[in-house]
C-alpha cells in the first residue's frame, strides 16, 4: 500500500512533454509511480481537473538570514516552491569574524534591502566558517528545502578585512586564501560561488560593494576552486563594463574548470540592444566549450512605490524626508494636508539621496511613462496608455500630482515601476529570452528587497501569465513553463534528485487548481524580527504542496509539517 495516492490529475512531469492523465503514488520521501492506475494508498486524493507538477526549484533567492530563524520561508513556500537556493549576488553571512557582523548586515541591508534591525535581532551568529554556517542551517526544521552558495563579499572581507571594504586589490596570498575557503565551502555542500560587479549594488552610504572592482585574476583564482572540487556553478551580477573582456574571462573559467558559469541578464532602459549582444556572447562561449548561461527573469524587475514602501517618487525630496519616521497613519494624515502636498510637489529631489540609489532606480525622477497603478489582481504587463504620464496628460495634471494623490489616498495603493525588462512596453523581449536555450530562469529574489520589490511569486505568475492569461503577445506552453522552473533549474545547479516526477525521485509535488490559480496584490506586513517591514503576496489555487512526501500546505494553509532540510551539493 502506498503512503499517498493522487488520483486522476493531469500530470506535468517536468520534462517538457505534454500533460497526461493518471495517478501519482508517493512512498516515504520518494515517488513510487507516475501515471496509470496506482494501487491503494493510506491517503487518497481525488484530483480530477487538477494539475500535478514537481515542486518549483527557485535558484535565485536571498533567504540567507531568514532561513536561520524562520521555518516557513514565506512567501516562496506559499507559491509552490519546494527548494530554494541562496547566497546569490555575492552577499551572505559566512565566512565571518565577530568584528564584521555589522558590516555584513549593512551590506545585506543595502544590496538586498532586508531590514538591518530584523537581521540584527534574528541572526544568532553561531558560526564563523562557511561549513559552520551550513551546520547551523542544518540544525533547524523548516517547511521546504534550502541550499546555499559561497558569497564573495563576506569571503573577501573575511580574508582581507578593511582592505576589502576599501576596495583594494587582492594580493596573490589573498586570492589563494579565498580559493581555499571557497573549496572548503563547496566540499561542505555549497552549490557554487557568486559575486557582484555592478553599480546597482551600493553600500548604505552610496559606495560600492567590496567585490565591485575585483580584478579578473581574483575572479579566476577563486573560480578555479570549482574545478578543484568538481561541482558547483560560478554566478555573477555584472555591468559588463567592457563586454568582450567580461565574456572572455568567463569563457576561460568555464573551459578551465568544466563548471557552469552564469550571469544575470535583463533588458536595460539605457541600452536596449545589450541583452542581444550578451546572449550572442553566451552562444560564442558555448561554441568554445564553456557552459556559460544567462540567468533571466520571468517578468520585468519592478519596484513597488507607495506611501508605506521603501521608495516612491517623493521620498528622495527633502520635504518628504521628515515624514519617513512617522507611523503610517500619521504619515498618511500629513500627506493629505494641502499645505504638505503643495510643499512636496514644489520640492526637487536631493542629489545626495538620489546618488545613494542604484543606477536604474535613479530613473524614478523622470520615467513617469514607465510607472503604473497596480490593481488587484496585479497587471505586470500594463500598456503605455495606463502609465502615470498618460493619465496626467488625459486629466490635464502633472505626473507628480497624479502619483502623489494616488499614493496619499491609501497606503495600500502601489505604483509598479519596472526598472528593467520593459523597454518596449510589453513582454516580448522577455518571451524571447525565456525561449532561448542560452538562458536559465531565475532572478525571483525571494526574501530580498523587502520593502520595494516582490518577485517571489513569479513561479506562480509563470503559469498564470505566460501559459494562461497573457493577451498582449504570444503565450508559452504550460509544459514548457513547468519544465523551466523544475527540471531545468534543478539540473543546472546540481539538484539531481528532484525537478521531475519519476519513480525514485524526491516526492516534492504541487497539486494545482490551474483555472483557479490567482495572485493577489502585494501587501505590506510588519512581521520580521524587531517589527521589520516586508512585502508579501498571497495566492489562491495551490490545493496542496508536498515536500519529501509530506503535505506542508493544503488549500493555502500551513499544515504544521516541517520536513524541509538543508541540501548539500554532491550528495543529491
Amino acid at each position: 500500500m502506498h503512503d499517498t495516492v493522487i488520483r486522476g490529475a493531469t500530470i506535468l512531469d517536468g520534462t517538457g512533454r505534454p500533460g497526461f492523465a493518471g495517478d501519482l503514488a508517493l512512498d516515504g520521501d520518494r515517488i513510487a509511480q507516475v501515471g496509470g492506475k496506482a494501487g491503494p494508498g493510506r491517503r487518497e486524493i481525488r484530483a480530477d481537473g487538477l494539475l500535478v507538477t514537481p515542486g518549483w526549484v527557485d535558484a535565485h533567492t536571498h533567504y540567507d538570514g531568514q532561513a536561520t530563524w524562520d521555518p516557513v520561508l514565506a512567501p516562496s513556500s506559499w507559491h509552490g516552491v519546494t527548494t530554494i537556493l541562496f547566497g546569490n549576488c555575492g552577499v551572505g553571512f559566512a565566512p565571518v569574524r565577530k568584528t564584521h557582523h555589522e558590516e555584513l548586515i549593512g551590506l545585506m541591508e543595502a544590496v538586498e534591502e532586508i531590514p538591518g534591525i530584523a537581521l540584527a535581532e534574528g541572526l544568532r551568529w553561531n558560526w564563523e566558517s562557511f561549513p559552520q554556517y551550513l551546520d547551523a542551517l542544518e540544525g533547524m526544521k523548516r517547511t521546504i528545502d534550502i541550499a546555499a552558495q559561497v558569497p564573495h563579499h563576506p569571503l573577501r572581507v573575511y580574508v582581507m578585512g578593511q582592505r576589502a571594504i576599501d576596495l583594494e586589490q587582492a594580493t596573490e596570498d589573498d586570492i589563494a586564501a579565498m580559493r581555499r575557503l571557497t573549496a572548503e565551502g563547496l566540499r561542505a555542500g555549497a552549490f557554487g560561488f557568486t559575486t557582484s560587479r555592478t553599480n546597482s549594488h551600493k553600500t548604505l552610504t552610496g559606495g560600492m560593494v567590496p567585490s565591485r572592482y575585483s580584478a579578473v585574476d581574483e575572479l579566476l583564482g577563486i573560480g578555479r576552486a570549482l574545478g578543484d572540487v568538481g561541482h558547483g556553478a560560478f554566478g555573477m551580477n555584472s555591468d559588463f563594463d567592457i563586454e568582450e573582456t567580461e565574456l572572455s574571462w568567463m569563457t576561460q573559467l568555464g573551459k578551465e574548470t568544466g563548471r557552469p558559469v552564469w550571469f544575470l541578464l535583463t533588458d536595460r532602459p539605457t541600452d536596449d540592444a545589450r541583452w542581444r549582444r550578451l546572449i550572442e556572447g553566451v552562444k560564442s562561449a558555448r561554441a568554445q566549450g564553456a557552459m556559460v548561461t544567462a540567468q533571466v527573469a520571468g517578468r520585468p524587475v519592478g519596484v513597488l512605490l507607495g506611501a508605506d514602501t521603501a521608495l516612491n517618487p517623493f521620498s528622495i525630496r527633502p520635504s518628504y524626508q521628515t515624514l519617513l519616521k512617522l507611523p503610517v497613519a500619521e504619515r498618511m494624515a500629513r500627506l493629505r494636508d494641502p499645505s504638505v502636498r503643495a510643499e512636496i510637489l514644489a520640492d526637487r529631489p536631493s542629489e545626495e539621496l538620489l546618488g545613494r540609489l542604484s543606477q536604474f532606480r535613479q530613473h524614478i525622477v523622470r520615467r513617469w511613462h514607465r510607472m503604473f497603478k497596480l490593481g488587484d489582481p496585479p497587471d505586470y504587463e500594463p500598456p503605455a496608455s495606463e502609465s502615470i504620464a498618460a493619465i496626467a496628460e488625459r486629466e490635464g495634471r502633472t505626473p507628480d500630482e497624479v502619483a502623489y494623490d494616488y499614493m496619499a489616498a491609501d497606503p495600500a495603493n502601489l505604483i509598479f515601476f519596472p526598472v528593467t525588462g520593459y523597454n518596449i512596453d510589453n513582454h516580448d523581449v522577455i518571451h524571447t529570452m525565456l525561449t532561448d536555450e542560452a538562458t536559465v530562469l531565475g532572478l525571483g529574489d525571494g526574501g530580498a528587497h523587502c520593502s520595494s520589490i516582490l518577485d517571489a511569486g513569479v513561479p506562480t505568475w509563470m503559469l498564470t501569465h505566460w501559459a494562461r492569461d497573457r493577451h498582449r503577445g504570444p503565450r508559452l506552453p504550460l509544459e514548457f513553463v513547468v519544465k523551466r522552473q523544475t527540471s531545468e533549474t534543478a539540473e543546472f545547479f546540481g539538484f539531481h534528485d528532484r525537478g521531475v516526477l519519476a519513480p525514485g525521485k524526491k516526492a516534492d509535488v504541487n497539486l494545482i487548481d490551474y483555472e483557479g490559480l490567482r495572485l493577489h496584490k502585494p501587501e505590506v506586513w510588519y512581521d520580521l524580527p524587531a517589527g521589520g517591514r516586508r512585502l508579501m503576496q498571497r495566492v489562491e489555487g495551490y490545493k496542496a504542496t508536498f515536500v519529501s512526501g509530506m503535505p506542508v500546505f493544503e488549500d493555502g494553509a500551513h499544515t504544521g509539517a516541517l520536513p524541509g532540510k538543508l541540501v548539500r551539493a554532491g550528495r543529491v
